[in-house]
This record gives structure tokens, C-alpha cells and sequence, in this order.
């Protein structure tokens, strides 16, 4: 379970790390662009599109910390009422039902990509629409990775409370 829990605790810094450097220039694109446009009645044209984009980037991002940290949507009122070992039971199963779903919505996405790739769609200036939009088939890996992750956790803990229930 060490093992585990190093590398969710890898995975968590570098998203965490990826996720505050595009969230300040989020930020930055936007308070950019309202100036310009306030100030100069302009803009840079593909702001916008850029800010579109890093919201994408950093819901992916921020959903697979949650994943990490127990923090995604979960039903927690069936939980009161079972054991500590069944707990961890139904969230090894729960988790094992989102990762399922994760992976298929990773199968939809890369198929979304190859369609990308092949209608050679573009963002702006001939940058390939397929290189920002990257990030769903990989977020939906990193919510398989960190789901399997709580799922093992959640085994092994069932694992050593089991002379406690």
C-alpha cells in the first residue's frame, strides 16, 4: 500500500503542479483581455479560444484530484448504515463501476480525436484542434489511474480491518 499511496502522491504534485501553472495563465489571458479591450478596444483574437480551451485542461485536472482525494461525486448515506469493511466494499465497487464508465468515455474520446485528426480541423493559425482537445481521452486515464488507485486502497484496507468487523 506504500507503493500506492507514492505514487498517488506523484501523480497528485504534478497535477497539482500543471493545474496552478494553467489556472494563473487563465488568469492572466483573461484580466489581458479584459484590459485590452477596456482600455484599447481590442483584443488578442485567440484568447478567447485559448481561455475556452484551459477551462477543458483544468476540468480534467481538478477532476482527477478529486478522484485522488475522495473529493468526486459520491452518495455517502447507504455508507452510514454498513461496517467499516463493507465500506470500503462498496467504495472498492463504486470506484470499480467509475472506472468502467471513465474507460469507456476514454474509448468515445479517442475516437472523437481520430475524427479531430482526420477532418484536420483547426483552432487558429493552422494549430490542429486535436493538440488542445488532447486532454479528454488523457483525463480519462488519469480518473481510470487514480480510480484503480482508491481501489486497491480500499481492498487492502477491507484486507486489514477484517478482524476488526
Amino acid at each position: 500500500m506504500k507503493l500506492l499511496s507514492k505514487i498517488d502522491s506523484t501523480l497528485n504534485k504534478i497535477e497539482t503542479t500543471i493545474l496552478i501553472a494553467l489556472f494563473i495563465g487563465m488568469l492572466l489571458m483573461a484580466f489581458l483581455q479584459v484590459i485590452l479591450r477596456n482600455f484599447f478596444s481590442g483584443g488578442i483574437i485567440w484568447g478567447d479560444i485559448l481561455l475556452r480551451h484551459l477551462v477543458l485542461w483544468i476540468g480534467f485536472l481538478g477532476a482527477a484530484l478529486a478522484t485522488s482525494n475522495e473529493r468526486h461525486l459520491n452518495i455517502e448515506i447507504l455508507k452510514r448504515f454498513l461496517s467499516e469493511k463493507q465500506r470500503y466494499f462498496v467504495s472498492a465497487l463504486t470506484n470499480l463501476f467509475a472506472a468502467l464508465i471513465c474507460y469507456l468515455l476514454f474509448k468515445a474520446s479517442l475516437t472523437f480525436i481520430q475524427f479531430e485528426i482526420a477532418n484536420e480541423n483547426v483552432i487558429y493559425a493552422n494549430i490542429p484542434s486535436w493538440i488542445a482537445e488532447v486532454i479528454i481521452p488523457v483525463g480519462y486515464v488519469m480518473l481510470v489511474i487514480h480510480f484503480i488507485i482508491r481501489i486497491l486502497i480500499d481492498i487492502e484496507k477491507a484486507h486489514t480491518n477484517k478482524d476488526r468487523a
